[in-house]
């Protein structure tokens, strides 16, 4: 019969190029669609780019993968020296974002969460309903809350166990010979010697070196960073599927490292739950150790939050901070040892951070305090410098739009609507020649100078006032020309810990390693808003005889 062969016919009836042209319809259409949903901006406020029409838009898409930087760059010399801010495209399923002037920098960072967002545009940004396991994670900044009201309280006193930890770390990446110069990948140092400090105050001293852990949370975080960017040129309709495709891997990682975990949180559970009982005698000498499986349980506990007091739940709290600390501490430090080594050895920078750190380690008895870390200015100088200078992102300082009525910038007029984009320009403002004295060289003592000079007077040329703006010259402190952790109350919490961390780190390896200089700085590329670091570029260091 006719009918019994109709799926045959039809099937016979559809060739490849039509299913291919069905395929491509589909994902034009759903371009069109997400151009029209896009948040409409005043027509007001001048673009950069390639325009705004619909074949400019198209081009826009793609020279977003390489011209993104540029044209920042552009609108900041255009607009935002002269306080106005400028419309910058976008990945292509993404909305076009606002570059707001360093001059506006209080005015967008003030206003409340409810109006104008970090967490949404963080989330938006990273794909994170996909990326980081489930929507209940993507906006609940619970474990952002952990980190806030725990690390920098306990800081102090985990000094001693990180300067342990990073002294294991630099050691056996580098090892001990004293006789000959080895070779070394500088990226592939960082990655390796990084994951182990960081995880001291994440996961505790049972679980920080365990390799195949640290693995796993570095390629989760490598996972994270190329997913976001392929999620980024695929449309909106599309993204339910490839984003859970691509979390596959996602997935796979997270159970390896649950896999580890769960013991250790679950023991920590049972014996924080005895020693609370007050019941158990031998429990009353036993304290936890500090560290974010215990923050999280205290927390949970104290705000009845009993669905996150599982292993879990745990875990995939610890996955977003896993891959925001390793990422940015480990290109930090990269460019760090970049700019030092390609440096003029004349200017004798490693030498002189060398004898700051020897000096106040030996003052403190070979251990660091916190006064014995704040007071190497220097080292601190040396950091922010090379954050200054070599950046990682065009913006580091991202807000949606989430009020149903929208924000209108006082300043200048315009209005924005619910689902826009705010950021701000972390380029420009650092590589000023307005703001900065010759913004393109690496000058490490750039922020330390005023502070030496300061504290060279006598007691009589000094005053209170003086010396708390000189404060703001560290590189924790945050300003709108100093945008490398963030501004204002989003800024990164755990900047005090990286910056003692990266302290101890440099301390420790030119103090007791020599290292050849560079010849020249390799060139790092773009990729829409982020940097492809240098990553095959070697090192050359040996062991001192004489060691710190």
């Amino acid at each position: 019969m006719a009918g019994e062969n109709l799926p045959l016919e039809i099937l016979d009836r559809i060739s490849v190029g039509r299913v291919l042209a069905g395929i491509f319809l589909f994902v034009v259409t759903s371009f069109i669609v997400d151009i029209l949903q896009q948040p409409s901006y005043p027509k007001s406020l001048p673009r950069v780019g390639y325009g705004s029409g619909p074949i400019s838009t198209v081009r826009n898409w793609l020279g977003y993968v390489f011209k993104f930087p540029q044209w920042v760059d552009s609108g900041y010399q255009k607009y935002s020296k002269e306080g106005k801010a400028f419309v910058v495209p976008s990945a292509a399923s993404r909305p076009q974002e606002i570059v707001v002037p360093r001059t506006q920098t209080a005015w967008m960072l003030d206003l409340p969460e409810r109006q104008l967002s970090s967490a949404h545009a963080q989330s938006d940004v990273l794909y994170s309903e996909y990326q980081f396991l489930g929507s209940e994670f993507a906006t609940d900044s619970f474990h952002i809350n952990i980190i806030h009201r725990n690390l920098t309280r306990h800081l102090s006193t985990l000094i001693p166990s990180l300067q342990d930890e990073v002294q294991v770390a630099v050691d056996e990446t580098f090892g001990t010979d004293t006789e000959n110069w080895k070779e070394f990948n500088l990226w592939e140092s960082w990655v390796k010697l990084v994951p182990s400090v960081i995880n001291r105050v994440l996961v505790g001293p049972e679980l920080c070196r365990n390799k195949e852990l640290l693995n796993s949370m570095v390629h989760f975080a490598d996972t994270v960073v190329m997913n976001s960017f392929i999620l980024s040129l695929f449309p909106k309709t599309l993204q339910p599927i490839i984003g859970r495709a691509l979390a596959v891997q996602n997935w796979r990682l997270y159970k390896k490292a649950h896999k580890i975990l769960e013991p250790v949180i679950n023991e920590r559970l049972e014996m924080m739950a005895r020693k609370d009982a007050g019941n158990h005698a031998k429990m009353a000498d036993w304290e936890p150790s500090e560290d974010f499986i215990t923050w999280a349980i205290r927390m949970a506990r104290n705000e009845g939050r009993s669905g996150e007091l599982n292993s879990v739940n745990i875990t995939k709290r610890l996955l977003p901070i896993e891959f925001a600390a390793i990422h940015t501490t480990v290109i930090t430090g990269h460019f760090l040892l970049l700019d030092l080594l390609t440096s003029d050895p004349k200017k004798g920078f490693m030498e002189s951070i060398r004898q700051e750190a020897s000096s106040m380690l030996q003052r403190s008895g070979g251990r660091w305090t916190k006064d014995g870390l704040w007071n190497l200015y220097r080292t601190d100088s040396a950091i922010r410098e090379s954050q200054r200078l070599s950046i990682f992102a065009t913006s580091l300082t991202k807000r949606k739009v989430v009020a149903p009525e929208g924000i209108t910038n006082p300043v200048e007029g315009w209005h924005v609507p619910q689902g826009g984009y705010l950021m701000l320009n972390l380029d420009g403002p650092q590589h000023d020649e307005d703001l900065y004295e010759n913004p393109k060289e690496y000058d490490a003592f750039r922020f330390s100078r005023p502070r030496e000079e300061y504290e060279a007077r006598p007691a009589d040329k000094k005053d209170l006032e003086e010396y708390m703006q000189l404060k703001k010259l560290g590189m924790v402190t945050t300003g709108d020309a100093h945008l490398a952790f963030g501004h204002g109350r989003h800024a990164c919490p755990g900047r005090f810990f990286v910056a003692h961390m990266l302290k101890m780190t440099v301390a420790h390896l030119l103090c007791n390693y020599e290292l050849e200089p560079l010849p020249e700085k390799p060139k790092a590329a773009w990729m829409g808003q982020l940097i492809i670091p240098p990553v095959d570029v070697k090192i050359r260091l040996r062991r001192r005889k004489q060691t710190a």
